[in-house]
């Protein structure tokens, strides 16, 4: 089931940054963003077909919730490999791209940077993690955004769902 669910939701994931890529949208703007709740519909998704084929006893607290994690797990890695692809496949010129339109919204954003507490090392933090974007930190960035989102839906769905 994890297997299933995971791997789908992976591939729908990458697919989304192949279509923004085909239609000549930023694969790696703000927009990618939009597929990052689907790992954890995903993962309640598996948790509940389990819990539907498992009738009449339910699965279990330690077998609803091991299986949530490893659909987080599943669909987290496959998109990551899924934006590391797309990333290979645009080539450095959309990465560059990408980066320059980052550094404009985030140079746009600097004042609502400044007005707070620590604001001025937040905005030079962020300045200098848009500079070193690469195509293995998107990757690495997208993996850890899903797998949180994922893992944090889990537990709760695993409580529920385990009978």
């Amino acid at each position: 089931m994890a297997l299933r669910f995971g791997v789908g939701a992976g591939v729908i994931c990458t697919l989304w940054l192949v279509g923004l890529l085909l239609t000549g949208n930023d694969p790696f703007g703000p927009k990618r963003l939009m597929v990052i709740f689907l790992p954890p519909i995903a993962v309640l998704a598996a948790q509940w077909f389990l819990r539907k084929q498992l009738q009449p006893e339910g699965p279990g607290l330690k077998r609803a919730i091991g299986t949530g994690i490893l659909t987080a797990v599943i669909a987290a890695t496959v998109s990551a490999m899924g934006v590391y692809g797309v990333a290979q496949l645009a080539g450095p010129e959309q990465i560059a791209k990408s980066k320059a339109e980052m550094l404009k919204i985030a140079e746009g954003s600097r004042a609502d940077y400044l007005r707070q507490p620590g604001g001025k090392e937040q905005y030079e933090r962020t300045i200098q993690g848009l500079q070193s974007i690469t195509a293995k930190g998107l990757a690495t960035d997208d993996f850890m955004k899903k797998l949180l989102f994922g893992l944090l839906l889990s537990l709760p769905g695993g409580i529920f769902l385990r009978k």
